[in-house]
Formats: structure tokens, C-alpha cells, sequence
């Protein structure tokens, strides 16, 4: 009788736990297979000045590839200057890809301030900046005081696949929505922007984006 027990609590108990031993997919393994391919494709879409496209691969790789990997941890920068691992943020992440030479539109930063005044002790916002210390250092007064602004320093990272992937094959201005286990739940690009829409105008359509992606990490941090 005490045999057959514990066999069926071992029979009840394996699915468990082969479940919890499944292998995670890595940013770098799952992008890595198929970026060569996405990036040939797009450069000819964008020749071809066919952005609809260009959009469509895009979303194609973030739906079918990127989406529930896992992003690597790496190190970057802290401004000013001290090191950072991106596994150091417990909260879901809000990362967002910038550079220096990125012209935002009118409402834009506005917008993501705001937003970050209403959410940021629930999500860790950060923004990752191409670019030289001195330009950072002056975009950096334009962002909120509580948004985590990081660097990349190529020199240190000039090996980096993930860097590399970030900076030459998803853009800027991108953003990553990453839940606590750094798992990535969605990545967004936008190709369009207001350059030439009113204050009004442009600050609603990217607070309603910001806010977009906030409802997502809010929800995956309340599923059991």
C-alpha cells in the first residue's frame, strides 16, 4: 500500500515538475537564428520605400520569435558613469531604446514623464542612450528624475550580439516590455512620428502609447 502511494504521488507530482524544468529561450538564441534573414528582407523593403511592409517583418519577428524569450542579462552604464546589470531591476522593466540623434516629437517626452510620475513604483523605467556622454548628459535634463538613464559604452560592448541587435537591427526609438522574470512580452517600434502635429496632439497619441504598454506590464505582474 505504501508503494503504490508513492508511486502516485511521483505520477502526480512529474508533470509539475517537468514543467518547471523547461529550458527557457534565450533573446540572443531565438533573434540570433533568424536576424540575418529579417535584415535582408527589410533593407529590401525599405529600398523599395514599401514601409507597410517594412512594418509587417518587423511585427513578424517580434510576434513569432522575440516574444516570451528571455532577454539576456548585460552591462551598460549608469549615468554618469557607474556599472549596471540589466538583472538588477526587480520590477517589470519599461526599456526604451533611444539615441542621441533621435528627433522626439513635440508631446512625446512630456507624455512619457507623465506617465512615469504615475507608475514608476511599479515599473522600473529605462532608457538606454547611444551616444556621446556630453549629449546625453544634456538630454538627460529633459527626462524625469526617476527614469533610469543608462549608456551604452561601445568600446566595452563592441562583442555584445544584444547590443549590436538593439542598435543596428530594431531601431530607435524601440521599446521593450519586460516582465519581472525578464521575460519579454512585447517589443514596439514606432516608424511614424508627429513631427508635425500640435503639442495637443502628439503628447495624446504617445501618452495613450506609454500607457498601452504599462496596461501590459501591469497585468502580467498580477498573473498567478
Amino acid at each position: 500500500m505504501g508503494k503504490l502511494l508513492l508511486t502516485l504521488f511521483f505520477l502526480a507530482y512529474l508533470p509539475l515538475g517537468s514543467q518547471t524544468l523547461e529550458p527557457k529561450t534565450f533573446f540572443s538564441d531565438a533573434i540570433g537564428k533568424n536576424i540575418r534573414k529579417y535584415r535582408i528582407n527589410a533593407k529590401k523593403a525599405y529600398i523599395r520605400k514599401d514601409y507597410e511592409h517594412a512594418q509587417f517583418l518587423f511585427d513578424s519577428l517580434v510576434d513569432h520569435v522575440v516574444v516570451d524569450s528571455y532577454l539576456d542579462n548585460f552591462k551598460v552604464r549608469k549615468f554618469p558613469s557607474r556599472k549596471v546589470e540589466l538583472h538588477d531591476f526587480d520590477k517589470p522593466i519599461y526599456l526604451i531604446t533611444y539615441a542621441t540623434w533621435v528627433t522626439p516629437g513635440i508631446g512625446e517626452i512630456p507624455a512619457l514623464n507623465d506617465v512615469v510620475d504615475n507608475y514608476y513604483q511599479e515599473i522600473d523605467f529605462v532608457m538606454l542612450i547611444w551616444g556621446s556622454k556630453k549629449k546625453i548628459r544634456k538630454l538627460k535634463h529633459g527626462f524625469n528624475s526617476k527614469i533610469k538613464v543608462l549608456y551604452v559604452d561601445e568600446k566595452e560592448n563592441r562583442n555584445d550580439f544584444i547590443i549590436r541587435c538593439m542598435k543596428h537591427s530594431l531601431g530607435f526609438p524601440t521599446s521593450f516590455l519586460i516582465d519581472e522574470n525578464k521575460k519579454i512580452l512585447d517589443v514596439r517600434r514606432t516608424f511614424i512620428h508627429h513631427y508635425g502635429e500640435d503639442y495637443s496632439t502628439s503628447y495624446n497619441n504617445h501618452y495613450q502609447t506609454y500607457t498601452s504598454g504599462v496596461s501590459l506590464l501591469k497585468g502580467s505582474s498580477i498573473e498567478p
